[in-house]
Parts: C-alpha cells; sequence; structure tokens
C-alpha cells in the first residue's frame, strides 16, 4: 500500500538528480522521473528504505511537454547534401 497520494504539483523537480522528489520519513527523498511519468508510471520510490508513493498527475501534460521540446530540434538540422 503507497505510503501516501501526492500531487505533482506538490513535488519539486531536482536538476541534480533529474527527477522530481518529495521528502520521506526516513529523511531521503521519494524520486520519479520525467521519463517514468511519460511511460504512465505513478509510483515514486525512496531509494532508501521501502516506502513508495502515488503521484497524481495528468499525463498529457508531459507528453505534449516533450513533443514541443524534441521535434523541433531533431527536424532542424537535417541537411541534404
Amino acid at each position: 500500500m503507497s505510503y501516501d497520494d501526492v500531487e505533482i504539483e506538490d513535488m519539486e523537480w531536482n536538476d541534480e538528480l533529474q527527477a522530481f522528489t518529495y521528502p520521506c520519513p526516513c529523511g531521503d527523498l521519494f524520486q520519479i522521473t520525467k521519463e517514468d511519468l511519460k511511460l504512465g508510471e505513478e509510483i515514486a520510490r525512496c531509494p532508501s528504505c521501502s516506502l513508495y508513493i502515488t503521484v497524481i498527475y495528468n499525463m498529457e501534460d508531459f507528453l505534449g511537454d516533450s513533443n514541443k521540446h524534441v521535434e523541433p530540434s531533431k527536424q532542424q538540422p537535417i541537411a541534404v547534401a
């Protein structure tokens, strides 16, 4: 059973971990990456203990974000010689 249900808005982005984090009672952080969220994962785990939380989010928010940032950069550098 999940320790808690947490809204993605209540989590913090950690650039070093490249993951959304939320404080765990053990003193470490629950972690979930954008890639996990894009794949439909909703469980953020703590690397130091057995607890995990359920992340509540709208998957479409992450699918739209990746398309806006990834596709244009892939299309522009193509050159035909």
